[in-house]
């Protein structure tokens, strides 16, 4: 009977993982098909760069945030910084290496964005109920912690200050109220 348990557990461990890649795949696209400005990857990059202190906002700090590697993470904002939404200058705190901060056109590309990533979370999601949501997210928490004792997350405060404050609020307003009524829409099943 061990045997027949152990296969199992193998075979759903098995499933598991190659889900994992085609659900980031799919996740991917839907985003990417959300933003029109950006890339998935694009846009969680300036995120981790706007939830970095801003003389921390190094390309290795920026990789190790996204856990991802220095190859991957410069490549990404050297296309950004040839869309004029990141700029390059060197560090005060350490001479080898450059701080990327966010232009003011890429604030405005990430708010376009963000408003989007509200609308693509509530549709990504529509089908879960706010247990689910928590047992999905302990799940996951569970599954990094094998390399990680501590998530790096987004969960701080966003480091950049908005020139427009009132319309960066307007916007923030305008993406909660969209995503209260998605997600009502959703959970009432009116699909």
């Amino acid at each position: 009977m061990e045997y027949y348990k152990a296969l199992r557990e193998l075979y759903l461990m098995q499933q598991t993982y190659a889900t994992f890649f085609t659900v980031t795949n799919k996740l991917q696209i839907q985003g990417d098909n959300y933003f029109e400005k950006l890339t998935s990857r694009q846009y969680m990059i300036m995120l981790a760069i706007a939830h970095l202190p801003e003389d921390e906002t190094t390309l290795i700090n920026i990789a190790r945030k996204l856990e991802t590697s220095k190859q991957s993470a410069k490549k990404l904002i050297v296309n950004l910084e040839n869309k004029g939404y990141l700029v390059t200058t060197p560090s005060t705190r350490d001479k080898r290496a450059i701080n990327i901060t966010i232009t003011e056109s890429g604030k405005k590309v990430m708010l376009e964005c963000g408003e989007k990533a509200v609308r693509l979370m509530a549709d990504i999601f529509k089908d879960f109920t706010t247990e689910e949501l928590e047992t999905l997210w302990s799940l996951l928490k569970k599954i990094y912690g094998i390399d990680v004792k501590k998530q790096v997350g987004f969960e701080e405060d966003v480091n950049y200050k908005f020139e427009d404050l009132e319309g960066f609020q307007e916007a923030q307003s305008r993406a909660l109220d969209s995503f209260v009524l998605r997600r009502k829409h959703f959970l009432n099943g009116e699909d």
